[in-house]
This record gives C-alpha cells, structure tokens and sequence, in this order.
C-alpha cells in the first residue's frame, strides 16, 4: 500500500499524510546506536572508570587524609587551580580524590554528547543520507529525535555507571550521586545546545564552532566567577553558565542535587528551540544563511586548502594552549605546599614518574596531559578525510590533477604541524610564566619547551593511527578516539591503577621521557617515530588501494 503525498517543497522530503514527524523514530535509534556500538560503550565505561580507579588509588594512598590537610588546602584555593579545576567542595577524601575528575569529567561528557548528536543530525544530512531516509516512512522531525534520545540514553547511562562505581570504590554514596547529577546536569545541556546548533549551521564544521565554542565560553564564564573574590558580582557568572553548574552541585560537600532542576529546564527549552527552528529551514540548510564565497579563488594547492579549512579548528585550539600555558605556569609555585606531605609527593611521582623537584614532577605530569589534548587535536583534522570523502567533496577534488596521496599528506602534514605549533606554545607561556618566579627566564622556557616537544612522537602516532583507519577501515574511523582514550588510561593512569606493566607499554605516552628532570632517552623517542612513520605508510598504502569512497 503507498501512502499519499502532499506537494514536497525544495530540499524538503515529502510529508506523508496519516503520519507524524516523529514516525520513524524508533527505528532510527536503533540504527544509530548500532553505528554507534563501539563509540558509546567505550567512552561510557573510559569515563566512569578513570573516576573509579582515580579513586581507588587517592584512597589507598591517603586513608586519613586530616595529617595532609593543612598542604593541600592553600594549593586547591590557588586562584590559578580553581580556574583550571573547580573550587573544591570540602576536604574530603571524596572531594579530593574526585578534584580532578568532577570538571573535566564533565567536559569530556558535553564532547561524547555533541558527537553523537552532530554526526546524526547535521552530519548525515550534510553526506545526503537523511534526503534518501526521508524518501521513506521517516518523519522530519524523526532524525532529531532519534539523535536526541540516543545522546540522553549515553549521558544518562555514564552518570549512573559512574555514581554506582565511585560507590563501589568506597566513596560517600550521597556525594557519589551527587556527583552523577553535576554530570547529568551539563550533559543534558549539552545535548540540547548541539540539536541547536546542528540547526543553526548548514555543514558539521559550523555545528562543531557554534557548539564547541559555547563549551569554551562556559568554561571560561565558569573560570571567572569561580575565582572571583568573595561579594564580587563576578561571582554570579558561574551560576550563568552550565559548567558552573557542576561546581554548585558540591558533590562529596553540600550535594545541592536541586541544582539538576537547571539542566532540566535547559535541556528542555534547547530540544524544544531545535525542533522550532527544524521547521524553519529547508533540508541541507541552515537557519543562518551561509557566507558566499569570492568569486575568484585563489587557492592554488591542496595543502592550501586543507589549511583554509582547518584554520578556525586550529585558532581555538591555539588560543586554549596559550590560556593552559598561563594557568600551569601560575600553579607551579604553589607545588612548593606539596613537599610537607611524603604521601602526595610519591603520588605525584607514579603519575608522572620522573626525578627532579616536585615542581619538575607537576610539570612533567601536565605536559603529558596536554600532548593528549594535542593528539585529539590532530585525530580531529586527520579524520576530517573521512568527512571529506563521505560528503562527495573527495571525489571533485581528485578530478582535478590531484593525487589521493598528495591530498592525504596535506591533511597528515597538517595535524603534524599543528600539533608541534600547540605544544610549542603551552611550553613557551608556561616557561614565561615559570620564569618570573624562579627569576631565569630563558631557563625555564627552554627547558619548558623542550619537554613539551618530547611529547610530541607520541602523539604523532596517535595521529597515524587515524590515518590508519580512514585508509584501511574507514567505517571504523571513529575507533580512533577509543584508542586515544585507552591510551590516555593506561599511559596516565596505569602505574596509579598498578596495572601490569606490558599493558601499559600499548600506550605511546607511556614511552616518552617525563621532562623536566628526568633523563632524555633517544632510543625510545626514536622507536616512536619509526612506528609513527610505519603506520602512516600503511594507512597511505591502504587508502591508495580502496575505492573512493568506501
């Protein structure tokens, strides 16, 4: 039996008479969380499980935190660190052993949330697969939906695996529920910002600027009114935006669980504006009209391109490392309060297992933090091949006299450069910052700099492992990002974990000298760039011998 139509507008699918905009939806869900498979499971059980095994190891270490109190409390009030971390809701074992955790936890939450919204809604229209579903029994607003509940049922499901295990390690139950909800608060919000800005934009790059950039805005409105004095109005700046949010929720403190009531009602009004503005705009549009281009171009290369394309990614990551290069440089000398407490030197020295002063152990260990920033920095513009192929861009692109392998170099190139230039910037403002008070300026941003750009073969690898999958795998080019959250596990947190320690050789982080002071070793780093250089000829050999596209 066929349904009637009625008259179909440009770009539209046709509406369907006797059907909703929702039907479909179940369906839809279902296929996305089978696309979705490995992503979800792994992020969900990486993040409740660096919360847990974190907690395990504080609480192994420190079974009576009160002799160590005094060290801690004028380092966690430094201005510097509260804006990096969050103020810390009381001295706690719970609170201290989730100081970490709780904040950034939750950024990495309104990440998983924003990729599976955009990469089902404003991506799969952007590749023309929602214009072939919607030839179908598919609603319009179905699409939406099935992206919206998929992210929810995500979100939900990492907030309560993450209370349950921070339980099961021995935490405070309230606080551990009340940490789940600081969690689910923001996720949520982000859940509806995404659907909104997947409206708003009509290519996935435009959604990831609009919702990426509100991320970045939130986490400095919450920078703001977090390290404010008290009785400055500044303070109400945290209560504006949605990472602040997770602060007020002072979980393992006053576990103010109310504070959910916000995410709810802005999680309802963003879904509730996406689906409004669905209905203003035309399929593969936007709401905001898109900027016309010159009408001459004057590219004149691919790598050119590439660049052209990848330019507001790498300002805004440029632009994050200056403001981390800032903050880690100005806690450095608040390290100092750590020396009176043997338990949280040994602590800081398996995180970042290196010699030296504990000044030079704090730097070693955020260093190695920010080179897995860097890595995920350039898996993004690597796997922007994927994207680039999967829209049919790819495909216009080599008509022209351009080789695949020239276009996959520019775009490897690309993530190499961007990555030193990253890494080299964290280490110069941090060893300018670090100078005034050690009073050696160029000392410090020499020795600094260096540290930040032994790093640096690690995280090619993880950049070569990208190019892997878009070559050989490229349906599975997501898996990039599970690697890299496996790495960061076992490279940062397997020696806490007391993992074994060939498990925790897989990583490529685990392999790179802890500077400043320790030793520079080259074989390891020379080990590194040959598999960095190995598993980027396999994935250019790979991509050269399938079909475009696959």
């Amino acid at each position: 039996m066929t349904a009637a139509t009625a008259p179909r507008t440009a770009g539209a699918p046709a509406a369907r008479a006797g059907t909703s905009g929702l039907t479909g939806t179940g369906t839809l869900v279902r296929l996305a969380a089978r696309r979705d498979r490995v992503l979800i499971p792994v992020s969900v059980l990486a993040l409740a499980g660096v919360v847990a095994s974190s907690a395990q190891a504080t609480i192994a270490l420190y079974p009576d935190l009160g002799p160590a109190i005094d060290a801690f409390r004028s380092t966690l009030e430094n201005p510097a660190l509260v804006a990096l971390y969050g103020p810390i809701s009381s001295l706690t074992i719970g609170a201290f052993s989730t100081f970490k955790t709780v904040l950034m936890g939750a950024v990495f939450l309104c990440l998983l949330a924003y990729v599976v919204v955009r990469r089902h809604t404003r991506t799969e229209e952007e590749e023309g697969r929602l214009e072939l579903l919607g030839a179908g029994v598919v609603g319009r607003r179905a699409p939406l939906a099935a992206a919206v509940l998929l992210s929810t049922v995500a979100v939900v499901a990492t907030c309560v695996l993450t209370a349950a295990s921070a339980v099961a390690v021995g935490l405070d139950p309230a606080g551990s529920i009340a940490l789940g909800v600081a969690w689910l608060t923001v996720g949520l919000t982000w859940v509806g910002v995404t659907a909104v800005a997947a409206q708003l934009t009509e290519t996935a790059r435009g959604t990831a600027g609009f919702a990426l950039g509100a991320l970045g805005v939130a986490y400095l409105l919450r920078a703001a009114g977090d390290t404010a004095g008290d009785g400055s109005p500044l303070r109400a700046l945290s209560w504006i935006s949605p990472l602040g949010w997770v602060g007020k929720v002072s979980a393992f403190g006053q576990n103010r669980l109310w504070v959910l009531v916000l995410g709810l009602l802005a999680y309802a009004a963003l879904v509730l504006t996406a689906f409004a503005l669905l209905g203003r705009r035309d399929l593969g549009a936007g709401v905001l009209p898109s900027r016309p281009g010159a009408s001459r171009g004057s590219l004149g290369s691919v790598g050119r391109l590439t660049l052209r394309l990848a330019r507001g990614t790498i300002v805004g990551w440029v632009v994050a490392f200056l403001v981390l290069g800032g903050l880690v440089g100005s806690i450095a000398g608040n390290v100092q309060a750590f020396l009176e407490s043997d338990e949280t030197t040994k602590m800081l020295r398996r995180l970042g297992g290196g010699a030296g002063s504990i000044v030079d152990t704090f730097f070693a260990t955020e260093l190695h933090v920010a080179a897995v920033a860097a890595a995920a920095l350039g898996i993004s513009l690597v796997t922007r091949m994927r994207s680039e192929e999967a829209s049919g861009r790819l495909e216009a692109l080599l008509g022209a006299p351009v080789h695949r392998d020239r276009w996959a170099l520019a775009h490897l190139g690309l993530a190499v450069a961007a990555t030193t230039l990253v890494m080299t910037i964290i280490g110069l403002v941090a060893g300018a910052v670090d100078g005034s008070r050690t009073g050696d300026v160029p000392g410090s941003i020499g020795s600094l700099t260096g540290a930040a750009l032994a790093t640096l073969p690690a995280v090619w690898v993880c950049v070569a492992v990208a190019l892997l999958l878009v070559g050989a795998a490229p349906r599975l080019t997501g898996l990039a990002w599970a690697a890299l959250i496996v790495f960061l596990v076992l490279g940062e947190l397997g020696a806490l974990m007391d993992l074994p320690g060939w498990l925790i050789a897989i990583s490529p982080f685990d392999h790179v000298p802890m500077l400043p002071g320790g030793s520079l070793e080259p074989l390891p780093l020379a080990a590194l760039l040959a598999v960095f250089a190995v598993v980027a000829v396999l994935g250019l050999t790979a991509l050269r011998r399938r079909d475009i596209p696959a």
